[in-house]
This record gives structure tokens, C-alpha cells and sequence, in this order.
């Protein structure tokens, strides 16, 4: 094993506490050439595409990467923004507001960072970052509500993959999901309530989450019981009756059978049924991306509409709401127990660390 370069060692220097909120990741560009190395490093992940890696191999480098890069380079383009990928601008704000809002109640030393699991800024290279300004305690934050192999995990396994090359290991606590807590479903309150204020209310809330093959929810993945969860807590706290909502999955790929209702099917069932307004919303997608703006509502608006709908509207994610960087806030304090204090003096701090390298250099240490 060859391990890391260490960063330079000073004797006394603050430690700090660190908070990687990861992400899914985004191509740099909406182009068929940034698409195919970030299609490549995504389906190439074991956890995210459970068959044989031999066969596997043949159809993503046969067939997959000589054809989805162009269609899906279309899409991107059809939401990308003046400041890059929706998701990571995105995720950005949400980072730096967490740093925003952590500062006003944690007086310890906090650093906030973001990822993507595919692409850039990559977990390794953020963590390294991350210990080499000082961070000896870590907690890996994913933008995952609910746990999936296929997301969380695979998230963890990043940051882990990187531990395993590093010498002089931070600590590290994960949060594996956070599908019902209060703060999350509050949140998720709060956006459709004011996004219903000012356009009215749908005949139908449709809540929509990334699908996954059926076989893992056979195999013991618990993502399609937490999506049951956020769904049953959301629909309470707003107070919908059973036929005033759908819980349903999108994104499926392939031929193998994925989590039912699909989200599509579903979307032209209700048109054809009469029913004349819609309303989309993603509970699992806290930051808007390829999937909740091409997808639900583009792909979905025609979806209903063609099939008799009259109006469909999309409830944006969660992105900077208030209530959703708080809960976020608090979500990351819940799994800080110990590490941060609302009572730490830099004073107090700066004399122990002075104290510390004096014994150091009395010892011998370099300088």
C-alpha cells in the first residue's frame, strides 16, 4: 500500500470539525464528450448497476457510452443555467448557508464543504482538502433523505476508499438518513404550502422518488420502505386525504423491473381519469437537478397534458428554502453530539495550543 502525502504537521495548530455535504455529481458541461467520463465513473459503480461486471462491461462500453451521452447532453443542456449544473449551484448555496447558519449557534471551529460522488469536486480530493486545513473529525452529510445503496452507501464507500490510502485517519461519523425527521418533513411542508399560496391548490399531489430495481428492495435495501415513510409523514402533516395524493417512482433504466407505480405511467393514468390538475413534487431530491427539471417538469408536464390533463405544476425542490437549511442545521448538530460547543473561547483555545508546541519544541519536535 502506498499511502497519501501527509500535509505539513505544525505543532499546535487548531484542530477543527469538519461537514462534507456529498452529492450525486453532474457532468462539467451539458456536451456528449463531458458526458461519457461522467456516465462511465456513474454506471460503472457496482452499487449502482448490480449485474455481472463482465456483461456489463460489454453494454456500457459497447452500446451505452456510444449512445446515451449525445441524448442525455440534450437534456442537460434544456436546464442548465448561466452559473453551470442546477445541482451543484445548488448544492453550493446549501453548503455555504449551512456554514452561515452553523456559525451562529456552534463557536468552534467549523469547516462546511461539498461533493459530488461522480465528477468534481470529488470526496477524496475535498477530504484531503478538508485535513489539510485541520479537520481531524469529519461527518459525511449526504443529500440523500433516504438511504440507498445506490446513493448513500456508495457515498460512504468514497470517502472510505479514501481513509484506506490515508496514514493519519480523521475521524469520521456518517448520517445514513434523516427520511423522517421533523425538521425534513417540516421543511417539505413548508415549500408546498408556499408554493401553494401563490398558485392554489391540485386536485392531486404526486410524490415522486428516484426509482431503484425491484430486486433490492428484495434484497434488503430499506430505500422503498423510508420513501413509504417521508411520504406517509408528508401527506399527514399536510393534511391530504388518501385520494388527494400518489407516491410513485421515475428514472428507471433498462428492462428489469423497478419500484412501483411509475411516475409516468401514474402521471398519464390521472389524465386520463379527468383529473384536471396536478402537482409534482420530489420529497427525495433536495436540491433541483436533470431529474426533477427535465424529467418531471418537462417530461411529466407532457405526459399529463397529452393524455387529458389540463393544468400540471412542478414544486420546485427544496434548494435554499429557510426551513430546509435549518433542518439541515440541525440534522448535521444531531450527529455533531461532542465534537462542536456554543462555549468555545479562541483565547482559551489559542493558549493551549501555544502551550502544546512549547512541549513539543522542549522535546525535541521540529520546529
Amino acid at each position: 500500500m502506498t499511502y497519501l502525502k501527509e500535509p505539513d504537521h505544525t505543532h499546535g495548530q487548531a484542530a477543527r470539525t469538519g461537514i462534507l455535504l456529498i452529492n450525486l455529481g453532474t457532468p462539467e458541461a451539458p456536451t456528449a464528450q463531458a458526458l461519457r467520463p461522467y456516465l462511465k465513473e456513474f454506471l460503472s459503480d457496482p452499487r449502482v448497476v448490480e449485474i455481472p461486471r463482465a456483461v456489463w462491461w460489454l453494454i456500457l462500453n459497447g452500446v451505452i457510452l456510444n449512445t446515451r451521452p449525445k441524448k442525455s447532453a440534450g437534456k442537460y443542456a434544456a436546464i442548465w443555467t448561466a452559473g453551470g449544473s442546477p445541482l451543484k449551484v445548488h448544492t453550493e448555496k446549501q453548503a455555504k448557508l449551512l456554514k452561515g447558519w452553523l456559525g451562529e449557534r456552534v463557536a468552534s471551529p467549523i469547516m462546511v464543504e461539498y461533493a459530488m460522488r461522480y465528477g468534481n469536486p470529488s470526496v477524496p480530493d475535498t477530504l484531503a482538502r478538508m485535513k489539510a486545513a485541520g479537520c481531524d473529525r469529519i461527518l459525511l452529510l449526504p443529500a440523500y433523505p433516504q438511504y440507498a445503496a445506490s446513493s448513500s452507501a456508495t457515498a460512504f464507500d468514497a470517502a472510505y476508499a479514501w481513509l484506506l490510502k490515508t496514514r493519519n485517519q480523521p475521524a469520521l461519523r456518517t448520517v445514513k438518513h434523516y427520511h423522517d425527521h421533523p425538521g425534513y418533513i417540516q421543511a417539505l411542508v413548508a415549500n408546498i404550502r408556499d408554493y401553494w399560496q401563490m398558485h392554489g391548490r391540485p386536485d392531486v399531489l404526486l410524490m415522486s422518488f428516484h426509482g431503484v430495481p425491484r430486486y433490492t428492495l428484495d434484497k434488503g435495501d430499506p430505500y422503498h420502505c423510508e420513501c413509504q415513510k417521508t411520504g406517509r409523514l408528508l401527506a399527514e402533516a399536510l393534511g391530504l386525504e388518501p385520494n388527494q395524493f400518489r407516491l410513485t417512482f421515475q428514472s428507471r433504466f433498462g428492462r428489469t423491473e423497478w419500484l412501483k407505480p411509475y411516475t409516468d405511467k401514474t402521471l398519464a393514468e390521472l389524465g386520463h381519469a379527468g383529473v384536471k390538475r396536478v402537482d409534482v413534487v420530489a420529497p427525495g431530491f433536495v436540491a433541483d437537478c436533470l431529474e426533477t427539471l427535465e424529467e418531471l417538469a418537462m417530461e411529466g408536464r407532457t405526459q399529463f397534458l397529452s393524455a387529458g390533463g389540463k393544468e400540471f405544476h412542478y414544486i420546485p425542490a427544496l434548494n435554499e428554502h429557510p426551513q430546509w437549511i435549518a433542518a439541515l442545521g440541525q440534522i448535521a448538530l444531531d450527529n455533531l453530539a461532542g465534537w462542536v460547543s456554543g462555549n468555545w473561547n479562541q483565547d482559551s483555545a489559542e493558549l493551549v495550543q501555544r502551550d502544546s508546541k512549547a512541549r513539543a519544541l522542549a522535546l525535541g519536535a521540529p520546529g
